[in-house]
């Protein structure tokens, strides 16, 4: 780990910490919710012992980024557009591109924006939707979940926050990366996150370390910024309005674990395996299921995902 170089790039208006490591041929990695670069720390040494670059930024409003204080600021627009002042700042024009979580959203818009900018795109857990143009998109979660779903909850600022800040970090972030309940998860407003189960002990791919260097982090900056971009998701769907109907026009491989709670949202196996996913993605080339994995895919298996990362890019 300690080879793993840390920079600050300024792109977009804010400072961005980045984490990299290797010589070769640029993999970019984009984590999700509540996580960091961090989050690919396997990934990183792995890949880059392949004969790749491995870069891994803190996103804004996380870690050691900068954390614009409006949910406003951050859009689909905003993210992509601090990854392609990075991808200038790095000097490269394509790169191989990963994400998981909130980074696939986020990797899928950027293959819609910018695909001059990517070689190949293996994304994790969240499989491309495009755009409803007769519903927003937290109110077609509300329709089919209810008030209580995590991302309707997840709304009104300080709300979320105030729930967190009753129990310790290192604790939330347990409850939710060592999730293995499928089931949509809720949040009473009464409970909030008590309402989520703890878990019985550390599975044996995430340590007390590793959860404290998490920890350390969000203690620092506050889990505000992550939660922004659930609160700028009608904002993305009324924005993205010029880009309804598109297609993902790069080479995808496409992972999930079929314990992964956007792989029991209905109808989203029936689209995966139906032809559906396959309309709107038409260059996808490997669509993978993992039995017996849970949402966090990359940190409960990093080297059977790594290897799936590492099978794909080198074709390109």
């Amino acid at each position: 780990m300690e080879k793993i170089e840390h920079t600050t790039v300024t792109t977009n208006g804010i400072k961005m910490h980045v984490a990299s490591i290797g010589s070769g041929p640029i993999i970019l990695f984009l984590h999700g919710f509540p996580e960091l670069w961090y989050t690919w720390r396997r990934q990183l040494l792995s890949l880059s012992s392949l004969g790749y670059r491995c870069v891994a930024p803190d996103l804004r409003g996380y870690g050691d980024s900068d954390a614009p204080p409006s949910p406003e600021s951050y859009t689909v627009f905003h993210v992509v557009g601090d990854l392609v002042g990075l991808l200038d700042a790095l000097g490269v024009d394509k790169v191989f591109l990963v994400g998981h979580d909130w980074g696939a959203m986020i990797a899928w818009n950027f293959c819609l924006f910018r695909p001059d900018r990517i070689k190949a795109l293996v994304n994790l857990s969240v499989p491309y939707h495009p755009r409803n143009p007769k519903v927003k998109t937290v109110d077609g979660y509300r329709a089919l979940f209810g008030d209580d779903f995590y991302i309707c909850r997840f709304q009104v600022p300080g709300e979320a926050e105030a729930h967190f800040a009753q129990m310790d970090t290192a604790k939330v972030l347990k409850k939710f990366l060592t999730t293995r309940d499928p089931n949509p998860p809720c949040i009473p407003k009464e409970t909030g996150l008590k309402a989520l189960p703890d878990p019985p002990a550390l599975p044996s791919w995430l340590s007390e370390d590793e959860i404290n260097y998490f920890a350390t982090k969000f203690n620092q900056k506050g889990f505000t910024g992550g939660l922004n971009y659930y609160r700028a998701m009608n904002l993305n769907w009324e924005l993205m309005a010029p880009w309804t109907g598109l297609q993902i026009q790069v080479p995808v491989k496409f992972i999930v674990g079929d314990l992964d709670i956007t792989y029991h949202i209905p109808g989203v196996k029936e689209y995966l395996q139906n032809g559906g996913f396959k309309k709107n993605v038409p260059f996808l080339q490997e669509l993978v299921v993992m039995e017996g994995v849970a949402h966090f895919i990359n940190q409960e298996k990093p080297q059977e995902i790594s290897m799936h990362i590492y099978d794909f890019v080198k074709k390109f």
